[in-house]
Parts: structure tokens; C-alpha cells; sequence
């Protein structure tokens, strides 16, 4: 079992609180919006939930849904491309990537740590339409004894 760095992460998550939120920083230089792409400090968690990596624990995640600017929904990406129901892939300029779609969540803004760049409007479509298909849901396909629904995104 690989091993987890709980307390490690519960002291980076500590001083993350305490920080000013993004938005009321001065110059508004980490100002966010939907269809960017940030690192982010997701944490070290629990089983298959995505972790972050480095000092940081970040991971790149897309914003998905902008509530405030305290507050946003967010996917997680990574470079391992997979197929299936819950991913959709996406470009960041050249760069191929899965959203995790299954790993989505509402995050605080204090975990952004820097910018990657913006995603394009096709590839933020593509995201919100399989998301939308899976809460359409009621269980996954396999569970349900069916085969993918119409409108997975296959890799590109």
C-alpha cells in the first residue's frame, strides 16, 4: 500500500486556512474563473480518492462551476489517459489530459496555488455534457447491466 502523508497534509491545510481568500488579495492576481485550469491542494486522502503530489499536494483541476469567489466545483486531470464513462478528455494548449469526472468537488478558493492557462469552450462543453449524463444516472452503466450510454466521449 502506497504510503500517505496525513500529517504532513494536515499542516499545509492548517496554514491554508488561515490565508486571505484569492480574491482579496492584492491586485487580484489569482482572480479564477469557470473553464480555467490551477494547481490546486487537493490533499492527501482517503483509498482511490485522487491525491495531490509534491510539498503541496497539488493536482491540476479544472473549474467547473464558480459559486463566489470563495467557493467552486472542480475536476481533477491527469496525464493518464483513459477511456471511459467517467473521463472526458480536454486540451491544455497542447497538452492532452483526462478530467476525472467522478472526483468532482467544491474546493475553497485558498487552495489555488497558481494558473495553468484556460481550456477551450468545445472541451468545457464536452466536460459539463458527460457530467451532466452521469447525474443523469442512476448507478454506473456496468451496474446496471448496460452498456455505455449514448454520449460518452471517447478519447480524442
Amino acid at each position: 500500500m502506497k504510503e500517505k502523508f496525513f500529517d504532513l497534509w494536515n499542516e499545509l491545510k492548517k496554514r491554508l486556512h488561515e490565508q486571505p481568500n484569492v480574491a482579496s488579495r492584492p491586485g487580484g492576481e489569482r482572480y479564477f474563473q469557470v473553464r480555467d485550469v490551477w494547481f490546486c491542494s487537493i490533499g492527501a486522502n482517503v483509498g482511490y480518492e485522487q491525491d495531490g503530489k509534491h510539498e503541496n499536494f497539488e493536482r491540476p483541476v479544472l473549474i467547473v462551476q464558480k459559486f463566489n469567489h470563495d467557493v467552486f466545483w472542480g475536476v481533477p486531470l491527469t496525464s493518464n489517459l483513459k477511456e471511459g464513462f467517467y473521463y472526458a478528455p480536454i486540451f491544455i494548449g497542447a497538452h492532452k489530459n483526462n478530467s476525472i469526472l467522478s472526483q468532482m468537488s467544491l474546493w475553497d478558493a485558498r487552495r489555488l496555488l497558481r494558473k495553468i492557462g484556460k481550456i477551450s469552450e468545445q472541451d468545457y462543453q464536452r466536460v459539463i455534457e458527460q457530467l451532466i449524463c452521469i447525474l443523469k444516472l442512476n448507478g454506473s452503466p456496468q451496474e446496471r447491466g448496460a452498456s455505455e450510454p449514448e454520449g460518452v466521449v471517447k478519447l480524442l
